[in-house]
C-alpha cells in the first residue's frame, strides 16, 4: 500500500485519486482557520511558489478536532485560506484525523510516520506529512514547527 491508494474529496465533492499525484512529492496538513498556528498556510503557500516547479505539491485538509478551531463549512475553509493567504494549493474537504471517524488516509499517514508521542494521534493543527516521489511517507513534523523549516528536508526529497 502507498498514498497512491487514497483519494481526497474536494469542497465541492470531486474526488481526487492521489495516484494523479505519482512522482510528486507530497506535503500533507491538516489546518485550520481559527488558529494560532493558522498563519502556517502563507509559510505553505511559500513552499508550493518556491518549490511547486521541482515537484512539491502542498495538500490542506482542514479538520475540526481541535478546539472547535475549524468550524465552517469545507468551502468556507477553502475560502479562507485563498482569501486571507493567498492560497494556490489544493484543499480538500474537512476531515477528522483522530478517532473512529478518522479519514483512512490520516490512519495511513500515523500508522508510516507514528510521531514521538506515546500516541500516534495527531496532536493539533498543522501537523505535517512529506512523502517522496515513490509514496513512501518519510517525515512527520510537529505543529509548533513551521513549514520555513521543513526547507533543508523537502530539498532533499526532491533531489
Amino acid at each position: 500500500m502507498s498514498i497512491y491508494s487514497f483519494a481526497g474529496i474536494t469542497p465541492s465533492g470531486t474526488e481526487v485519486p492521489f495516484k494523479d499525484y505519482e512522482g510528486k512529492v507530497l506535503l500533507i496538513a491538516n489546518t485550520a482557520s481559527k488558529c494560532g498556528l493558522t498563519p502556517q498556510y502563507g509559510e505553505l503557500q511559500k513552499l508550493y511558489e518556491q518549490y511547486g516547479d521541482q515537484g512539491l505539491v502542498v495538500l490542506g485538509f482542514p479538520c475540526n478536532q481541535f478546539a472547535g478551531q475549524e468550524p465552517g463549512t469545507s468551502e468556507e475553509a477553502e475560502a479562507f485560506c485563498q482569501i486571507n493567504y493567498g492560497v494556490t494549493f489544493p484543499v480538500f474537504a474537512k476531515v477528522d484525523v483522530n478517532g473512529p471517524e478518522a479519514s483512512l488516509l490520516f490512519q495511513y499517514l500515523k500508522g508510516q510516520q507514528p510521531g514521538d508521542g506515546e500516541s500516534s494521534d495527531i496532536q493539533w493543527n498543522f501537523t505535517k506529512f512529506l512523502v517522496d516521489r515513490s509514496g513512501q511517507v518519510v517525515a512527520r513534523v510537529e505543529p509548533k514547527e513551521s513549514p520555513e523549516s521543513m526547507k533543508g528536508l523537502i530539498e532533499s526529497v526532491l533531489n
